[in-house]
């Protein structure tokens, strides 16, 4: 029954990590656009644009 003094601590702790995680990815936009970058990556229109930063 020590063991619970631990684990249920560092559960707590594990469980504000995860909050914070998912706090800071929504206000750094993670989840602003979730189906635009799965589209972008199937049109050919989009893949000229690094060969034009590169100068070739």
């Amino acid at each position: 029954m020590d063991i619970l003094l631990y684990l249920i601590p560092v559960a707590l702790l594990l469980g504000l990590i995860g909050l914070a995680a998912f706090y800071w990815s929504l206000k750094s936009g993670q989840f602003d656009d979730p189906e635009g970058n799965a589209s972008r990556i199937l049109h050919d229109d989009l893949q000229e644009q690094p060969q034009d930063r590169h100068g070739e």
